[in-house]
């Protein structure tokens, strides 16, 4: 199975909280700083870069959340294209049953006949049908390597 997105989202969890921790962290930086109780040019110089390195860091909180919401997005679109895999999976399977339990009834119903009927093309197609394991991104495929035997 492809991409365990509860492995995926409790990173974008664990991203975020970083990114917040980052951003209380500037906070506190800049609150220290402004409790500095000296005065002159070295303690402005100081306070300034303090901002400095804050604003910087608030940045870095901003890529965290960034990241946080890119993998969020990441998780969706895998658990979208799972559900995907699995409706298609069923679609087909259904699919290649019709066409087996068809074929299997054209045979019983049709000996005396045989020479005369020609079985679906359709039908031939989707029961040589060799379908992908379970889950598996191949699923994806199918609907175009079928595109003749979907009804």
């Amino acid at each position: 199975m492809y991409g365990d997105t509860g492995v995926i989202r409790r990173l974008a969890q664990q991203v975020g909280e970083q990114g917040a921790e980052i951003r209380r962290g500037a906070d506190r930086l800049v609150g220290a700083s402004e409790l500095v109780v000296w005065e002159g040019r070295a303690a402005q110089a100081m306070r300034e870069r303090m901002t400095e390195r804050a604003v910087a860091l608030r940045r870095t909180a901003d890529e965290h959340d960034d990241a946080a919401r890119a993998l969020r997005r990441h998780a969706d679109e895998v658990d979208r294209l799972k559900d995907l895999i699995r409706e298609i999976a069923r679609r087909v399977q259904g699919l290649v049953e019709g066409a087996c339990a068809r074929l299997a009834s054209l045979a019983d119903t049709a000996l005396d006949r045989v020479r005369d009927l020609a079985p679906d093309p359709a039908d031939q197609l989707l029961a040589s049908f060799r379908p992908p394991p379970d889950g598996h991104r191949d699923w994806l495929d199918v609907p175009d390597r079928l595109s003749g035997g979907v009804r």
